[in-house]
Protein backbone atom coordinates (compact mmCIF):
# COMPACT_ATOMS: atom_id res chain seq x y z
CA UNK A 1 0.00 0.00 0.00
CA UNK A 2 1.10 3.65 -0.52
CA UNK A 3 0.07 6.43 1.44
CA UNK A 4 -2.27 8.60 -0.37
CA UNK A 5 -1.46 12.31 -0.88
CA UNK A 6 -3.87 15.60 -1.18
CA UNK A 7 -2.67 18.12 -4.25
CA UNK A 8 -0.91 20.65 -1.63
CA UNK A 9 1.15 17.63 -0.95
CA UNK A 10 4.35 16.86 -3.16
CA UNK A 11 3.65 14.11 -5.44
CA UNK A 12 5.25 10.99 -5.39
CA UNK A 13 6.96 9.57 -8.97
CA UNK A 14 4.63 6.86 -9.67
CA UNK A 15 5.55 5.58 -12.93
CA UNK A 16 8.12 7.91 -13.42
CA UNK A 17 11.84 6.75 -14.98
CA UNK A 18 12.58 4.54 -17.86
CA UNK A 19 11.69 1.92 -16.76
CA UNK A 20 10.39 2.96 -13.08
CA UNK A 21 11.87 1.53 -10.21
CA UNK A 22 9.79 -1.38 -8.70
CA UNK A 23 8.63 0.28 -6.07
CA UNK A 24 6.98 3.10 -8.13
CA UNK A 25 5.08 0.75 -10.18
CA UNK A 26 1.09 -0.01 -9.09
CA UNK A 27 0.98 -3.45 -8.23
CA UNK A 28 -2.22 -5.48 -10.13
CA UNK A 29 -3.64 -6.48 -7.32
CA UNK A 30 -3.65 -2.55 -5.91
CA UNK A 31 -3.84 -0.53 -8.61
CA UNK A 32 -6.95 1.32 -7.55
CA UNK A 33 -6.72 1.56 -3.90
CA UNK A 34 -4.57 4.40 -2.07
CA UNK A 35 -2.68 5.81 -3.05
CA UNK A 36 -1.81 4.47 -6.07
CA UNK A 37 -5.16 5.56 -7.86
CA UNK A 38 -4.07 9.30 -7.54
CA UNK A 39 -2.16 8.09 -10.85
CA UNK A 40 -4.02 5.44 -11.91
CA UNK A 41 -7.45 6.89 -12.43
CA UNK A 42 -6.30 9.05 -14.97
CA UNK A 43 -3.98 5.47 -16.99
CA UNK A 44 -6.27 2.68 -16.73
CA UNK A 45 -5.74 2.24 -20.31
CA UNK A 46 -1.80 1.12 -19.63
CA UNK A 47 -3.30 -0.78 -16.80
CA UNK A 48 -5.59 -2.91 -18.21
CA UNK A 49 -7.31 -3.99 -21.81
CA UNK A 50 -9.61 -1.23 -23.12
CA UNK A 51 -11.89 -0.56 -26.15
CA UNK A 52 -12.43 2.92 -27.64
CA UNK A 53 -15.81 4.31 -26.78
CA UNK A 54 -15.79 7.00 -30.05
CA UNK A 55 -16.10 10.10 -30.42
CA UNK A 56 -18.09 12.17 -32.45
CA UNK A 57 -16.76 13.16 -35.46
CA UNK A 58 -16.73 16.93 -34.99
CA UNK A 59 -17.53 17.96 -31.20
CA UNK A 60 -20.27 20.25 -29.87
CA UNK A 61 -19.26 23.52 -28.64
CA UNK A 62 -19.27 23.81 -25.11
CA UNK A 63 -18.18 27.34 -23.56
CA UNK A 64 -14.97 28.14 -21.41
CA UNK A 65 -15.49 29.06 -17.92
CA UNK A 66 -16.19 32.33 -17.18
CA UNK A 67 -13.79 32.88 -13.95
CA UNK A 68 -13.37 31.01 -10.76
CA UNK A 69 -14.84 29.92 -7.64
CA UNK A 70 -11.45 28.95 -5.55
CA UNK A 71 -11.89 31.61 -2.98
CA UNK A 72 -15.71 30.83 -2.67
CA UNK A 73 -15.99 31.23 1.20
CA UNK A 74 -18.85 29.19 3.14
CA UNK A 75 -19.14 27.21 6.36
CA UNK A 76 -18.39 23.48 6.16
CA UNK A 77 -20.10 20.27 7.01
CA UNK A 78 -18.43 20.91 10.37
CA UNK A 79 -19.26 24.14 10.65
CA UNK A 80 -16.22 25.47 10.37
CA UNK A 81 -15.25 28.63 7.47
CA UNK A 82 -13.83 27.33 4.26
CA UNK A 83 -13.25 28.05 0.39
CA UNK A 84 -14.36 26.16 -2.28
CA UNK A 85 -10.73 26.04 -3.17
CA UNK A 86 -9.43 24.28 0.52
CA UNK A 87 -12.48 21.51 0.04
CA UNK A 88 -10.71 20.72 -3.81
CA UNK A 89 -7.45 19.99 -2.15
CA UNK A 90 -9.62 18.16 0.80
CA UNK A 91 -11.46 16.12 -1.39
CA UNK A 92 -8.91 14.94 -3.51
CA UNK A 93 -9.61 16.36 -6.38
CA UNK A 94 -8.55 15.49 -9.83
CA UNK A 95 -10.76 17.94 -12.00
CA UNK A 96 -14.12 19.82 -11.71
CA UNK A 97 -16.34 21.70 -13.37
CA UNK A 98 -19.11 23.99 -12.10
CA UNK A 99 -22.39 24.97 -14.38
CA UNK A 100 -24.73 27.28 -13.10
CA UNK A 101 -26.57 30.53 -13.83
CA UNK A 102 -26.21 29.17 -17.74
CA UNK A 103 -22.36 29.38 -17.69
CA UNK A 104 -19.59 27.34 -16.96
CA UNK A 105 -18.72 29.30 -13.28
CA UNK A 106 -15.57 27.38 -12.77
CA UNK A 107 -13.02 24.53 -14.38
CA UNK A 108 -10.24 23.38 -12.75
CA UNK A 109 -7.61 20.34 -13.06
CA UNK A 110 -5.48 19.13 -10.51
CA UNK A 111 -2.94 16.14 -9.84
CA UNK A 112 -1.61 16.11 -13.32
CA UNK A 113 -5.02 16.09 -14.65
CA UNK A 114 -5.49 18.06 -18.14
CA UNK A 115 -8.70 18.66 -20.42
CA UNK A 116 -7.71 16.11 -22.41
CA UNK A 117 -6.87 13.27 -19.64
CA UNK A 118 -9.89 10.86 -19.30
CA UNK A 119 -10.49 9.65 -15.30
CA UNK A 120 -11.81 6.18 -14.71
CA UNK A 121 -15.48 6.59 -13.38
CA UNK A 122 -16.37 3.84 -11.46
CA UNK A 123 -20.34 3.20 -11.02
CA UNK A 124 -20.89 6.37 -12.76
CA UNK A 125 -20.76 4.44 -15.68
CA UNK A 126 -24.03 2.73 -14.40
CA UNK A 127 -25.87 6.35 -15.50
CA UNK A 128 -23.80 6.20 -19.04
CA UNK A 129 -25.01 2.68 -19.67
CA UNK A 130 -28.47 3.35 -18.48
CA UNK A 131 -28.92 6.40 -20.98
CA UNK A 132 -27.97 4.31 -23.55
CA UNK A 133 -30.79 2.02 -22.97
CA UNK A 134 -32.73 4.57 -22.70
CA UNK A 135 -32.64 5.30 -26.50
CA UNK A 136 -33.57 1.15 -26.88
CA UNK A 137 -36.29 1.50 -24.64
CA UNK A 138 -37.81 4.55 -26.75
CA UNK A 139 -37.03 1.93 -29.95
CA UNK A 140 -39.11 -0.74 -28.35
CA UNK A 141 -36.07 -2.85 -28.31
CA UNK A 142 -35.92 -3.15 -24.91
CA UNK A 143 -39.15 -2.81 -22.24
CA UNK A 144 -38.66 -2.52 -18.74
CA UNK A 145 -41.80 -4.22 -17.79
CA UNK A 146 -40.50 -7.22 -19.52
CA UNK A 147 -38.93 -10.01 -17.84
CA UNK A 148 -34.92 -9.70 -17.90
CA UNK A 149 -35.64 -13.97 -18.96
CA UNK A 150 -36.90 -12.75 -22.25
CA UNK A 151 -34.04 -10.73 -23.83
CA UNK A 152 -31.39 -13.55 -21.62
CA UNK A 153 -33.36 -16.72 -21.60
CA UNK A 154 -29.98 -18.79 -19.71
CA UNK A 155 -30.72 -16.38 -16.73
CA UNK A 156 -33.79 -18.88 -16.29
CA UNK A 157 -31.62 -20.93 -13.78
CA UNK A 158 -30.29 -17.94 -12.02
CA UNK A 159 -31.75 -15.64 -8.99
CA UNK A 160 -33.27 -13.43 -11.74
CA UNK A 161 -35.74 -15.70 -12.89
CA UNK A 162 -38.98 -13.67 -12.63
CA UNK A 163 -37.46 -10.60 -12.61
CA UNK A 164 -38.50 -7.73 -14.90
CA UNK A 165 -35.87 -5.39 -17.03
CA UNK A 166 -37.54 -2.41 -14.57
CA UNK A 167 -36.18 -4.43 -11.14
CA UNK A 168 -32.86 -4.51 -12.69
CA UNK A 169 -32.84 -0.56 -13.67
CA UNK A 170 -33.49 -0.09 -10.25
CA UNK A 171 -31.93 -2.34 -8.42
CA UNK A 172 -34.89 -4.18 -6.66
CA UNK A 173 -34.45 -7.49 -8.14
CA UNK A 174 -34.01 -10.76 -5.25
CA UNK A 175 -31.06 -12.21 -6.78
CA UNK A 176 -28.43 -12.49 -3.91
CA UNK A 177 -24.98 -10.32 -4.31
CA UNK A 178 -22.78 -9.23 -2.03
CA UNK A 179 -21.50 -5.57 -2.16
CA UNK A 180 -18.73 -6.03 0.02
CA UNK A 181 -15.64 -3.63 -1.36
CA UNK A 182 -13.02 -4.83 1.48
CA UNK A 183 -13.61 -8.50 1.59
CA UNK A 184 -11.55 -10.34 -1.42
CA UNK A 185 -13.96 -13.16 -2.18
CA UNK A 186 -16.86 -11.44 -1.90
CA UNK A 187 -19.08 -11.16 -4.53
CA UNK A 188 -17.64 -7.56 -6.04
CA UNK A 189 -14.78 -8.46 -4.84
CA UNK A 190 -15.04 -12.15 -7.37
CA UNK A 191 -16.08 -9.45 -9.56
CA UNK A 192 -12.13 -7.54 -9.78
CA UNK A 193 -11.47 -10.81 -10.75
CA UNK A 194 -13.87 -11.95 -13.65
CA UNK A 195 -13.61 -8.14 -15.23
CA UNK A 196 -9.60 -9.21 -15.45
CA UNK A 197 -9.26 -6.01 -13.02
CA UNK A 198 -7.22 -8.07 -10.60
CA UNK A 199 -5.08 -11.10 -10.07
CA UNK A 200 -6.58 -13.65 -7.45
CA UNK A 201 -5.82 -12.59 -3.89
CA UNK A 202 -2.87 -13.98 -1.95
CA UNK A 203 -4.14 -16.93 -0.14
CA UNK A 204 -7.57 -17.96 -1.82
CA UNK A 205 -8.03 -20.79 -4.31
CA UNK A 206 -9.53 -18.99 -7.02
CA UNK A 207 -9.78 -22.16 -8.76
CA UNK A 208 -13.59 -22.09 -9.33
CA UNK A 209 -14.49 -18.28 -9.57
CA UNK A 210 -15.73 -17.04 -12.41
CA UNK A 211 -13.54 -16.09 -14.80
CA UNK A 212 -15.70 -13.70 -16.92
CA UNK A 213 -19.14 -11.54 -16.38
CA UNK A 214 -21.21 -13.56 -17.89
CA UNK A 215 -20.04 -16.63 -15.85
CA UNK A 216 -20.28 -14.57 -12.55
CA UNK A 217 -24.14 -13.32 -13.60
CA UNK A 218 -25.11 -17.51 -14.27
CA UNK A 219 -23.60 -18.32 -11.58
CA UNK A 220 -26.13 -16.17 -9.17
CA UNK A 221 -28.51 -18.69 -8.33
CA UNK A 222 -30.21 -17.67 -5.63
CA UNK A 223 -32.80 -14.94 -4.83
CA UNK A 224 -32.91 -13.93 -1.23
CA UNK A 225 -36.25 -11.85 -1.17
CA UNK A 226 -39.09 -11.33 -3.81
CA UNK A 227 -38.33 -9.50 -6.85
CA UNK A 228 -39.59 -5.75 -6.39
CA UNK A 229 -39.94 -5.56 -2.72
CA UNK A 230 -36.25 -4.23 -1.69
CA UNK A 231 -33.71 -2.33 -2.98
CA UNK A 232 -29.99 -3.39 -2.82
CA UNK A 233 -27.12 -1.90 -4.24
CA UNK A 234 -25.12 -4.64 -6.26
CA UNK A 235 -23.25 -3.68 -9.54
CA UNK A 236 -24.06 -7.20 -10.90
CA UNK A 237 -27.50 -5.80 -11.81
CA UNK A 238 -25.96 -3.17 -14.65
CA UNK A 239 -23.85 -5.86 -16.20
CA UNK A 240 -26.82 -7.91 -16.92
CA UNK A 241 -28.59 -4.81 -18.31
CA UNK A 242 -25.26 -3.89 -20.39
CA UNK A 243 -25.83 -8.12 -21.27
CA UNK A 244 -29.19 -7.44 -22.66
CA UNK A 245 -28.60 -4.18 -24.54
CA UNK A 246 -26.14 -6.40 -26.49
CA UNK A 247 -28.27 -9.47 -27.18
CA UNK A 248 -31.33 -6.71 -28.72
CA UNK A 249 -28.82 -4.74 -30.72
CA UNK A 250 -26.35 -7.58 -32.14
CA UNK A 251 -23.61 -5.13 -30.88
CA UNK A 252 -20.99 -4.84 -28.20
CA UNK A 253 -21.61 -2.08 -25.38
CA UNK A 254 -18.58 0.21 -26.45
CA UNK A 255 -20.46 0.52 -29.68
CA UNK A 256 -23.27 0.68 -28.34
CA UNK A 257 -22.77 3.80 -26.22
CA UNK A 258 -20.86 5.45 -28.82
CA UNK A 259 -23.66 5.35 -31.13
CA UNK A 260 -26.38 6.25 -29.03
CA UNK A 261 -24.73 8.26 -26.76
CA UNK A 262 -20.85 9.66 -27.34
CA UNK A 263 -21.42 10.38 -30.93
CA UNK A 264 -24.59 12.37 -30.15
CA UNK A 265 -23.43 14.57 -27.31
CA UNK A 266 -21.04 15.80 -29.57
CA UNK A 267 -18.31 14.07 -27.34
CA UNK A 268 -14.77 15.75 -28.27
CA UNK A 269 -12.06 12.69 -26.87
CA UNK A 270 -12.87 8.70 -27.15
CA UNK A 271 -13.51 7.52 -23.86
CA UNK A 272 -12.96 3.99 -22.80
CA UNK A 273 -14.34 0.87 -21.23
CA UNK A 274 -12.18 -1.95 -19.88
CA UNK A 275 -12.72 -5.20 -21.19
CA UNK A 276 -12.50 -8.95 -19.54
CA UNK A 277 -11.48 -12.48 -20.81
CA UNK A 278 -14.71 -12.78 -23.31
CA UNK A 279 -14.15 -9.15 -24.74
CA UNK A 280 -17.14 -7.66 -22.54
CA UNK A 281 -17.14 -4.03 -21.79
CA UNK A 282 -17.61 -3.39 -18.17
CA UNK A 283 -20.82 -1.56 -17.35
CA UNK A 284 -21.37 -0.92 -13.77
CA UNK A 285 -17.70 0.62 -13.18
CA UNK A 286 -15.17 0.50 -16.54
CA UNK A 287 -15.58 3.63 -18.02
CA UNK A 288 -13.21 6.20 -18.39
CA UNK A 289 -14.53 9.84 -20.17
CA UNK A 290 -12.57 13.70 -19.72
CA UNK A 291 -14.19 16.08 -17.74
CA UNK A 292 -16.00 18.51 -20.40
CA UNK A 293 -17.66 15.48 -22.22
CA UNK A 294 -18.71 14.38 -18.39
CA UNK A 295 -20.39 18.11 -18.35
CA UNK A 296 -21.87 17.65 -21.88
CA UNK A 297 -23.83 14.58 -20.96
CA UNK A 298 -25.22 16.16 -17.47
CA UNK A 299 -25.94 19.13 -19.46
CA UNK A 300 -28.29 17.26 -21.53
CA UNK A 301 -29.72 15.25 -18.49
CA UNK A 302 -30.03 18.78 -17.04
CA UNK A 303 -31.83 19.79 -19.93
CA UNK A 304 -34.16 17.07 -20.30
CA UNK A 305 -32.19 14.75 -22.46
CA UNK A 306 -31.15 17.57 -25.10
CA UNK A 307 -27.98 19.04 -25.96
CA UNK A 308 -26.83 21.75 -28.14
CA UNK A 309 -30.28 21.42 -29.82
CA UNK A 310 -30.03 17.92 -30.18
CA UNK A 311 -32.30 15.35 -28.68
CA UNK A 312 -29.75 13.02 -27.28
CA UNK A 313 -31.63 11.20 -24.04
CA UNK A 314 -35.07 10.39 -24.66
CA UNK A 315 -37.32 13.06 -22.82
CA UNK A 316 -39.31 10.37 -21.52
CA UNK A 317 -36.29 8.35 -19.54
CA UNK A 318 -34.86 11.94 -18.16
CA UNK A 319 -38.61 12.32 -17.06
CA UNK A 320 -38.66 8.98 -15.37
CA UNK A 321 -35.05 8.81 -13.81
CA UNK A 322 -36.42 12.43 -12.38
CA UNK A 323 -40.02 11.12 -11.16
CA UNK A 324 -40.46 7.49 -12.13
CA UNK A 325 -42.74 5.61 -9.39
CA UNK A 326 -40.16 3.81 -7.64
CA UNK A 327 -40.04 4.74 -4.05
CA UNK A 328 -38.06 2.11 -2.25
CA UNK A 329 -35.01 2.94 -1.00
CA UNK A 330 -32.13 0.98 2.06
CA UNK A 331 -32.80 2.26 5.57
CA UNK A 332 -29.02 4.55 5.33
CA UNK A 333 -30.44 6.27 2.23
CA UNK A 334 -33.89 6.91 2.97
CA UNK A 335 -32.73 8.51 6.03
CA UNK A 336 -30.40 10.80 4.27
CA UNK A 337 -32.68 11.32 1.20
CA UNK A 338 -36.06 10.88 2.62
CA UNK A 339 -37.55 12.09 -0.47
CA UNK A 340 -35.38 10.00 -2.76
CA UNK A 341 -34.98 6.42 -4.29
CA UNK A 342 -32.94 4.63 -6.98
CA UNK A 343 -34.32 5.01 -10.34
CA UNK A 344 -33.25 3.52 -14.17
CA UNK A 345 -29.29 3.38 -12.37
CA UNK A 346 -29.54 6.91 -10.93
CA UNK A 347 -29.59 8.28 -7.51
CA UNK A 348 -32.37 9.99 -6.97
CA UNK A 349 -32.09 12.85 -4.36
CA UNK A 350 -35.77 14.26 -4.62
CA UNK A 351 -38.42 13.21 -6.69
CA UNK A 352 -40.34 16.18 -6.50
CA UNK A 353 -37.79 18.70 -7.61
CA UNK A 354 -36.11 15.91 -10.07
CA UNK A 355 -32.60 16.23 -8.24
CA UNK A 356 -30.68 13.19 -9.28
CA UNK A 357 -26.77 12.33 -9.52
CA UNK A 358 -24.62 9.91 -10.80
CA UNK A 359 -22.36 8.67 -8.11
CA UNK A 360 -18.92 6.48 -7.64
CA UNK A 361 -16.50 5.01 -5.17
CA UNK A 362 -13.81 6.69 -4.68
CA UNK A 363 -15.42 10.28 -5.11
CA UNK A 364 -17.06 10.35 -8.77
CA UNK A 365 -19.71 12.34 -9.27
CA UNK A 366 -22.10 14.21 -11.41
CA UNK A 367 -24.53 16.46 -9.80
CA UNK A 368 -28.29 17.16 -11.82
CA UNK A 369 -30.93 19.88 -10.08
CA UNK A 370 -33.49 21.15 -12.41
CA UNK A 371 -34.55 23.04 -9.88
CA UNK A 372 -31.73 25.51 -9.45
CA UNK A 373 -30.08 25.16 -12.72
CA UNK A 374 -27.29 23.50 -11.81
CA UNK A 375 -24.75 20.84 -12.86
CA UNK A 376 -21.62 19.61 -11.34
CA UNK A 377 -19.18 17.05 -12.75
CA UNK A 378 -16.29 16.13 -10.34
CA UNK A 379 -13.63 13.41 -10.50
CA UNK A 380 -11.67 12.52 -7.38
CA UNK A 381 -9.10 9.83 -5.80
CA UNK A 382 -10.09 9.12 -2.70
CA UNK A 383 -7.92 7.10 0.02
CA UNK A 384 -11.07 4.73 0.76
CA UNK A 385 -14.05 3.49 -1.31
CA UNK A 386 -15.88 5.36 1.02
CA UNK A 387 -15.91 8.27 2.98
CA UNK A 388 -18.75 9.86 4.87
CA UNK A 389 -16.44 12.88 5.64
CA UNK A 390 -15.24 13.74 2.52
CA UNK A 391 -18.48 13.33 0.93
CA UNK A 392 -19.91 15.90 3.72
CA UNK A 393 -16.86 17.93 2.95
CA UNK A 394 -18.45 17.92 -0.87
CA UNK A 395 -21.85 18.21 -0.53
CA UNK A 396 -21.17 21.43 1.41
CA UNK A 397 -19.27 23.16 -1.48
CA UNK A 398 -21.77 21.79 -3.40
CA UNK A 399 -24.65 23.25 -1.87
CA UNK A 400 -22.41 26.95 -1.45
CA UNK A 401 -22.25 26.88 -5.12
CA UNK A 402 -26.02 26.69 -5.17
CA UNK A 403 -26.73 28.98 -3.22
CA UNK A 404 -24.43 31.79 -4.68
CA UNK A 405 -26.02 31.07 -8.36
CA UNK A 406 -29.83 30.93 -7.07
CA UNK A 407 -32.10 31.56 -9.30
Amino acid sequence: MMDSYKNSDPRPPIMLGSPPPPDMRPPMIDWDRAGWNRWSFQHVREILPTAAIRRADVASPLPEATGSLFDLSYRGANGVATDFGEMLNDTYTDAILVWADGKIQHESYHNGMDARSVHLLQSVSKSLTSSAAGSLVAEGLLRPEVLVTDYLPELASTGWQGATLQHVLDMTSGTTFSENYTEPDSDVGKMDYAAGWKPAPKGFDASDWPTCIWEQIVSLKVASVAHGTRFAYRSIETDVLAHAMERVTGQRLPQILSERLWQPLGCAEDASITLDRSGYGLACGGISATLRDLARFGLALLDNGKFNGRQVIPAAWCQDIRHGSHGLFDAHNDRNWPEGSYRNQFWIENSALGRHYCFGVFGQMIMIAPDTGTMIVKLSSWPDFVDSELYRATMAGLSAVEQTFAR
